[in-house]
């Protein structure tokens, strides 16, 4: 008969051994009191998107949450890639950290007239929406059982038509792209006739077998996620990984297949239309990395003969250095101001930044038809990061970045000058915020190529607008002639206002608006007079806001949540802040329970560590920690819990900076009255996980902590973690020090273990809870573990959510909120 499913208060009731030891192992979905779940299911606010003629806005608003049934649906493990066989549709992210979230409505908005058009989905899980250069249409791609098929929608009128028999091949991205204006797409399509997929036989495979003859390299643990096992893998990659490229007549209707069937990996069409830079993985294919260390062929397919002009040859990538890069032709992209020119950078260094050269990268250019020698354009000092292009040829920005400082660079280039010096435009440190000039703003021209935005003499800037009172995003023109900047536009005070983008009127822009109060909206601001009073880092022209749209707030009841910036110092000086959060009712001078959520962050200079990042005034939303709140938890919200220094030894200090800064946070909200010393739990999600271990390790500062997802044994990642890069052949007692596995011993504090099964986020695989779940039992500890099924790295079912809220909420319960006080009178100070 099913086991019956405990109710919450029940739970908390019971006697911690009862509610905790004699729980079933395999027990159904629990669910967390209904008005957290309430809040749990509420759709998410939309995400804005204006074409690139701004004249109108997409508001894409995702699912909340896919049953656990979506989440269980069979996938193949392919070097790195979760497939669904059946339909031949992406069971991950790009990044692998979970299912792929399904569009649940589409709605176009005229910026002119503010109209709202519904657009009416197909049956299946649509994708996001890609723009057409013209702002005409926009295509998608949706799942169904069988194929993932290729929709394309009206912008005007809304209305949206598959494309008929073509079965796309989204395994390695790249799937659909734009040519030119609007008429016409690149996309990955299966392969006709290509039969049925490669059975294993009647009986199991041979051995797996690897070797390494000698050779030296590192080979980070980073690397290697779902990696191939067996010859029948390898079959399997080369079947589900082949696409036929084709161009597809939205207008006629007409699907032209172009070139052969191959595994192409990127796919990224030129500026003229004709030609695209293809890279395609072959075999031998490794079993010790993902396929994006695979060796591959890069060439450039003439669209318009089928002819493919070879670039390079590349081999297998197993031995590149942690934080390096392949040696060999990388990073390839096109001029966007020519019609077919390529750009790539190769390195001098090997690849290695603990190598000393004058310069670590060039940069080369070959033009159509690439069967010449390439032209060097630019050295580097540091490691290139790209080039953004402007509409004129003599204006480019170049940049780079030194990975062991922190810091980045960008210059102006006039690439066909190599041998005239850039202009430094931007000199600082990568961890920065607060100085940020912020990022380039975009357009694209009529060819669908994406260049720097830009009038007459000036460009245009939009960023966060980092400061010590949070937040503040802004829009700045800049003068290429002095490189000046003038604000065009920043957030009020009390709200949070980004810039969407540029409408084709002089000084109209489109934003995102929202408070703590107000769901977010767009906006049609129209820049004004220039008020000459303006204080320095404000707005310097005035403009009048009109809504475009009014959406409304699916959870009032969280209005009711309070929340304000705090900020403190570490014992050593390091400036710290933290969000605090109180529950609905609160009042003032109340001590509640509350607990402290963190993700350490890795800084190189103390003076960036304490800047603070993010706003007090978004619209509060409830992660499934947050829900807490409405249990009558405060919550010390993203804790500031840097740790300083040399990133070549940094982590020498890990386990110290992470006491003090746990010990600041709670001492510092506990100065305010708002906290009980005596009643604070402590959770974080993947390195916050191994952080929460180690603090309920280490220290006494907390009741009980729940660590998700976390790598519990870093030995298990020898070849580095973090910030960390030396090996553990290097720094044995770092790695030891750093892994709460080693202390489990100590670890006498309840502790939650809570973990997906199908974690392929290298370094915190399943076995990571598991083992730690074992050493804390052995040595008498109290603590559970909880293993989701079917969920990766980040949890995506809705049943998985409700679960690791239960557990939390009841964790929290049985062990902050009713916990007895330790010793009398330590908060009458």
């Amino acid at each position: 008969m099913p086991i019956r499913r405990t109710t919450l208060a029940a739970a908390v009731a019971v006697a911690t051994f009862s509610l905790f030891a004699t729980a079933p192992a395999f027990a159904d979905y629990a669910k967390p009191p209904e008005h957290l779940l309430k809040v749990l299911k509420a759709p998410p606010p939309p995400a804005p998107s204006l074409d690139p003629s701004g004249q109108r806005l997409l508001l894409t608003t995702a699912q909340t949450y896919p049953s656990i049934e979506r989440v269980a649906q069979p996938y193949l493990k392919l070097a790195g890639v979760r497939l669904e066989p059946k339909n031949r549709s992406r069971h991950d992210t790009q990044g692998g950290y979970g299912i792929p979230a399904c569009v649940a409505d589409f709605t176009l908005v005229d910026v002119g007239t503010a109209k709202h058009t519904k657009v009416a989905l197909p049956q299946g899980c649509a994708g996001a929406a890609q723009w057409s250069a013209d702002g005409q249409r926009f295509a998608f791609q949706n799942a169904v059982d069988t194929s993932v098929q290729l929709w394309v929608g009206d912008a005007v009128t809304g209305q949206v038509k598959q494309v008929p028999d073509v079965q796309l091949n989204p395994i390695f991205g790249y799937t659909l792209q734009w040519l030119g204006g609007g008429q016409q797409l690149l996309v990955k399509r299966v392969p006709a006739n290509q039969g049925p997929a490669p059975t294993s036989g009647n009986g199991p495979g041979g051995p797996d077998v690897q070797e390494s003859l000698g050779s030296s390299g590192e080979s980070s643990t980073y690397e290697a996620r779902d990696t191939l096992t067996s010859a029948h893998d390898e079959k399997l990659f080369a079947y589900y990984g082949a696409s036929q490229l084709a161009v597809v007549d939205v207008v006629a209707g007409q699907v032209r297949n172009v070139g052969t069937p191959a595994l192409y990996n990127e796919v990224n069409a030129a500026p003229d239309g004709v030609h695209v830079l293809t890279e395609t993985l072959k075999a031998p294919f490794s079993h010790a990395v993902t396929y994006q260390r695979f060796a591959n062929d890069v060439a450039v397919l003439d669209l318009a003969t089928g002819r493919a002009a070879p670039i390079a040859s590349l081999p297998l990538a197993d031995r590149v250095p942690v934080h390096g890069v392949p040696e060999g032709p990388r990073d390839f992209d096109w001029r966007a101001t020519d019609p077919a020119t390529l750009v790539y950078a190769e390195a001098l260094d090997k690849g290695d930044w603990k190598v000393t050269v004058p310069h670590r990268d060039r940069v080369l250019a070959l033009k159509a038809p690439f069967n010449g020698k390439p032209q060097e354009i630019a050295r580097t000092a540091q490691r290139f990061e790209g080039i953004a292009w402007s509409a004129d040829p003599a204006v480019s920005f170049l940049f780079e970045n030194d990975e062991n400082r922190h810091w980045r660079q960008t210059r102006i280039v006039d690439v066909d000058q190599p041998k005239k010096e850039g202009r430094l435009l931007w000199d600082l440190s990568s961890d920065e915020q607060y100085a940020d000039p912020g990022n380039l703003v975009f357009t694209r021209l009529p060819n669908g190529a994406s260049v720097v935005r830009q009038d007459g003499a000036f460009v245009f800037l939009r960023g966060q607008g980092a400061s010590p009172q949070g937040d503040r995003p802004f829009l700045d023109r800049l003068d290429l002639g002095s490189l000046k900047t003038e604000r065009l536009f920043r957030s009020d005070a009390d709200a949070y206002e980004q810039i969407l983008g540029l409408t084709a009127t002089p000084g109209r822009y489109l934003t995102w608006h929202q408070s703590v109060m107000d769901p977010p909206n767009a906006f049609v601001r129209q820049q004004g007079e220039r008020n000459a009073a303006a204080k320095e880092g404000e707005a310097q022209y005035a403009s009048t806001a009109t809504a475009l749209t009014r959406l409304t707030d699916p959870t009032p009841e969280v209005r009711q949540i309070q929340k304000r910036l705090v900020t403190y110092k570490r014992a050593d000086g390091v400036d710290l802040s933290f969000t605090l959060y109180t529950p609905p009712g609160y009042k003032e001078g109340q001590r509640v329970p509350a607990i402290l959520y963190a993700y350490p962050a890795d800084f190189a200079s103390a003076a960036q560590a304490g800047q603070v990042s993010g706003s007090q005034q978004t619209f509060t939303r409830l992660a499934p920690y947050r829900l807490m709140l409405l249990a009558g938890y405060a919550i010390i919200d993203n804790a500031s819990f840097p740790i300083v220094g040399d990133p070549k030894n940094a982590y020498d200090t890990y386990l110290e900076q992470l006491e003090a800064d746990a010990k600041a946070a709670v001492d510092k909200a506990v100065d305010l009255g708002v906290v009980d010393r005596n009643r604070i739990g402590v959770t974080g999600h993947s390195h916050g996980g191994l952080m929460t271990a180690n603090l309920i390790a280490h220290t006494t500062l907390f009741k009980a902590g729940v660590a998700t997802s976390g790598s519990y044994n870093k030995t298990f990642t020898p070849f580095g973690f973090q910030n960390e890069r030396r090996s553990v052949w290097q720094a044995q007692d770092v790695y030891l020090k750093a892994s709460p596995f080693f202390y489990a011993d100590k670890i006498k504090l309840p502790l939650l273990l809570v973990h997906g099964e199908d974690d392929a986020n290298p370094g915190t695989e399943p076995f990571q809870s598991r083992k730690l779940y074992q050493a804390i039992r052995g040595n008498g500890g109290t603590t559970r573990l909880v293993m989701l099924p079917n969920e990766p790295h980040w949890y995506t079912a809705l049943e998985s959510n409700e679960q690791l809220v239960y557990e939390m909420l009841t964790w929290f319960d049985t062990y902050v909120k009713t916990a007895r006080k330790r010793r009398p009178l330590l908060d009458s100070a």
